[in-house]
């Protein structure tokens, strides 16, 4: 809840919980402290702008990006949706570490804000085609595994898998179409189950 679409956000989980008919509670998240003693089973990183997250979630108020990416390291089973600078994000934490997503990013490889576009995105996650919405949208390089490409529009890579870990360069949530939401949740459901088993 650092800045960005994260309020879009929330009404897509919303109406992605009614489709799939999984209840979900939702934390929001700003400052490091608000991860303390929370039942979190997936994570969602909103499209807005990297460096204005960066400079809010490490400035001393805050403190919530450095502990986040520590907490993602140690929790690797937890889903993580990642939009546009999210996606950025996980791909180029800038904290020293490894990143969180198998693959390099391009920043604003589209354009400035007034190049943005809809385009039909297809993906492999939903096997389907999906309608992407790119907002001065990055674009992942194209020298990764093609096992970890879960989008690409028009030839480019737009969506990329690690794990349980989406980062997409478009803005799903800024559709109707709830499926990346309901993807999240269902695995959230999974990791959720697990844990209450072991």
């Amino acid at each position: 809840m650092l800045q960005g679409a994260r309020h879009v956000h929330i009404s897509s989980l919303n109406d992605a919980s009614k489709d799939c008919g999984i209840p979900i509670k939702i934390v929001e998240l700003r400052k490091s402290s608000d991860l303390l003693n929370q039942d979190i089973h997936a994570l969602v990183i909103p499209g807005g702008e990297s460096t204005t997250m960066r400079l809010t979630g490490n400035s001393s108020n805050s403190l919530l990006l450095p502990k986040l990416l520590d907490w993602l390291r140690k929790n690797p089973r937890i889903p993580v949706l990642g939009t546009c600078a999210g996606a950025i994000l996980l791909s180029d934490p800038q904290d020293g570490q490894e990143s969180l997503i198998s693959a390099s990013i391009n920043r604003n490889a589209y354009g400035r804000q007034i190049d943005s576009f809809q385009a039909v995105v297809e993906t492999s996650l939903l096997n389907r085609s999906f309608p992407g919405i790119f907002i001065r949208a990055p674009k992942f390089d194209p020298n990764i595994s093609t096992d970890n490409i879960v989008a690409t529009c028009d030839g480019d890579i737009v969506g990329v898998r690690k794990d349980n870990r989406i980062a997409l360069t478009f803005h799903p949530e800024l559709s109707e179409d709830v499926g990346f939401h309901s993807w999240i949740i269902e695995q959230a459901k999974i990791v959720m189950e697990d844990s209450n088993v072991t």
